[in-house]
């Protein structure tokens, strides 16, 4: 068994800046399941939003966000990650993460979808890369602070306190290299495993997104919310061998054009905002576009800006897709929308805390209610910096108050056997992300949905045949918590009988504020 003060399930924003934080209290042992530097935030190209300029206002961006959120997002959430952004910004700074600043001196600032500003701080268009440099570089230097590559968490470990609640005390780790499971005790634990994008067919996500955290809290006891809005980003570049690679929203915010093959523009007919509007809208525009012409991808055209403005703003995109032989400075780039953010998550509230003590999360996997129905870019970022920052004061304050758990148990390999059929999970895999993509993806309906919900369910009773024969395999883990993801995504989605944000239902066109201004929260049941 392992101990340390801190357990850090995730290698991220959300979780690297946790464990900085709460370093200089205790020692902190952070688990990633691939390299530390793989991971969403690595991707995200656009930025961090928040309001750094006397134009702009608290007020707006608050507004903004309950503007693209369709009427769910919690004011009080929203309020806070808005008012709090600039001082997490600050310390971001104080940390080493450059963002690009104007000749003055002031923060460079571009402008995205759904915003009614220039709030986005970027890096160029690899802001994420940056501050995933910056972090991993301060944490690695850290005494306090290990970071154990190639360990993918298998389940919590809870117990009952003296009054009857449930607590977590660390975790299950398969070693990747070894495939040796190993206890990790823990006084606190941080979930910070980012989203669910591989749960899908095609996502902009990198391959380790499969939507751990959430899987194994709900597990566990957790609750989790609003699952079934999950954000296509609109253009995802369009190549057989591009796999999974993003075109920045960015780059509609500094006046790319979305056209049909033949040319034609189409966004306007679709919202005022034309290519500006939320996400959702755009998402389905394409959709529909798609699906009317026939035609396998849209183009996202920024050739009427100069070269030089394109290769200095978007210079990581400009090279990326020129080596799949298209120049952004002399022809459109071919994109198609793809599975991109998980709006829901792990309940927790202001300070990061789950329904179990001890348990706290941040980031994507985290459900705090500040995206509502349809996250506003370049929030999530914001989101994941302000509450592990919030997260973390609150766990150190606790630090003297939480024992460190006593003897747990060592995993039990009784009863298992190596098995032979690893091309059932690949096939099992694919299934689920073909399901989902097809029944349960950017528009939806009730037939769609029933019938992925019995397909879903079939596969769940076999992975939970399987769990109890043989022994535990990376693959194994990542196919049973992608089961459970879709499972919860489309028990979220069947009953909310009307379309907001990101949940589109043919079979009910209509938002119904009258009887759906409400979030979805699934409770799992004690028997699990």
């Amino acid at each position: 068994m392992e101990r340390s003060d801190f357990l850090v399930i995730g290698s991220g924003l959300a979780g690297l800046i946790f464990a900085l934080d709460v370093a200089d209290a205790g020692t902190v042992t952070v688990l990633t399941k691939s390299d530390p530097f793989e991971g969403s935030t690595r991707y995200a190209q656009g930025g961090i939003a928040s309001v750094m300029d006397a134009r702009d206002s608290f007020d707006a961006h608050v507004r903004d966000t309950h503007e693209a959120g369709a009427g769910l997002c919690h004011q009080d959430t929203v309020e806070l990650a808005v008012r709090e952004g600039p001082d997490a910004i600050a310390h971001l700074t104080r940390l080493g993460v450059a963002f690009d600043r104007e000749g003055s001196g002031t923060y460079s600032l571009g402008r995205e979808g759904g915003h009614s500003a220039r709030r986005i701080l970027h890096a160029a268009d690899a802001t994420g890369a940056e501050i995933q440099r910056v972090l991993l570089e301060n944490a690695l230097a850290h005494p306090n602070i290990r970071i154990l590559a190639d360990h993918i968490a298998v389940d919590l470990i809870t117990s009952l306190t003296t009054h009857g609640e449930k607590e977590v005390v660390g975790a299950y780790a398969l070693d990747r290299q070894t495939d040796m499971i190993t206890s990790f005790a823990a006084r606190a634990t941080m979930l910070a495993t980012g989203g669910v994008g591989k749960v899908y067919l095609y996502t902009s996500n990198p391959d380790i997104a499969t939507g751990d955290g959430i899987a194994i809290a709900y597990r566990a006891g957790a609750r989790v919310a609003n699952m079934e809005f999950i954000q296509f980003h609109p253009t995802c570049l369009y190549h057989p061998k591009a796999k999974s690679f993003l075109i920045t929203e960015a780059m509609r915010g500094e006046g790319a054009c979305l056209r049909l093959p033949t040319g034609e523009r189409f966004m306007p007919h679709y919202h005022q905002l034309a290519e500006l509007a939320p996400r959702d809208i755009v998402a389905r525009a394409i959709d529909d576009q798609m699906k009317k012409t026939g035609c396998d991808y849209v183009l996202l055209d920024i050739t009427h800006r100069s070269a030089d403005f394109i290769q200095s703003r978007f210079p990581m995109i400009y090279e990326k897709v020129k080596e799949f032989g298209c120049d952004i400075t002399k022809e459109p780039i071919p994109v198609v929308p793809a599975a991109h953010y998980c709006c829901g998550g792990v309940v927790s509230d202001l300070d990061g805390r789950t329904g179990l003590l001890r348990l706290y999360t941040a980031g994507e996997t985290a459900f705090t209610g500040i995206h509502g129905a349809n996250r506003l870019a370049s929030n999530s970022l914001l989101e994941a910096l302000v509450f592990a920052l919030r997260a973390a004061r609150h766990a150190k304050g606790l630090l003297e108050s939480l024992p460190m758990p006593n003897e747990i148990p060592e995993w039990d390999y009784v009863n298992t056997v190596k098995s032979s059929e690893g091309v059932l999970l690949s096939h099992t895999w694919d299934e689920v992300r073909r399901v989902m993509w097809n029944l349960v993806g950017i528009v939806r309906s009730n037939k769609r949905l029933t019938l992925a919900r019995r397909r879903i369910a079939y596969i769940r009773e076999e992975v939970r045949e399987y769990y109890w024969k043989y022994f535990v395999t990376s693959d194994f883990i990542e196919l049973r918590n992608i089961s459970l993801v879709a499972e919860l995504i489309i028990n979220s989605a069947l009953p909310r009988r009307e379309s907001r944000g990101l949940h589109y239902n043919i079979d009910y066109p209509e938002r119904n504020d009258k009887e759906w201004l409400r979030d979805s929260i699934l409770t799992p049941s004690p028997h699990r």
